[in-house]
């Protein structure tokens, strides 16, 4: 499953040589997401992105595969062992979770950085997510429904 921007930043840095954040940054804005150097520095960090010195003498950055997979796996586990339901009404997500989990799900959910997501809020066993239109609600209930299973 396609998790956006780190996705895409997965697949600049398989095809290109990135040297820095800010190469990085440039090509992600070219791609249309819109990020600042800090947003850059936290996704190379939760991906844990590592810098290996590259054929032609300089320093690239590459995923460490094994993490990376790893963070991403255990995020999906984390939500399918938790989510009950997912739904939108208009630009609401509303997710239902088991009782005393919605704060650990909704930081799950935050940590995959879905750039649709304006922000959560979370109760004992209620998510709610405003959604940045309608139509995106609507992609958000299906990719969280794809990621754990329902």
């Amino acid at each position: 499953m396609k998790i956006d921007r780190r996705s895409k930043i997965l697949e600049i840095i398989s095809r290109k040589e990135i040297e820095t954040q800010e190469d990085l940054a440039k090509e992600l804005r070219g791609e249309g997401f819109h990020v600042t150097q800090a947003t850059v520095s936290r996704d190379i960090k939760n991906l844990q992105l590592i810098k290996v010195l590259s054929a032609t003498g300089r320093y690239k950055y590459v995923a460490n595969k094994e993490e990376s997979k790893d963070a991403i796996s255990k995020l999906v586990t984390l939500l399918s062992h938790t989510i009950i339901s997912v739904e939108n009404i208009d630009k609401i997500v509303v997710v239902r979770t088991i009782t005393a989990a919605a704060s650990t799900a909704a930081e799950a959910i935050d940590q995959l950085d879905l750039a649709e997501i304006a922000g959560t809020i979370a109760g004992d066993n209620t998510i709610f997510m405003l959604v940045r239109s309608n139509e995106m609600a609507v992609e958000i209930v299906k990719k969280i429904s794809e990621l754990v299973g329902r």
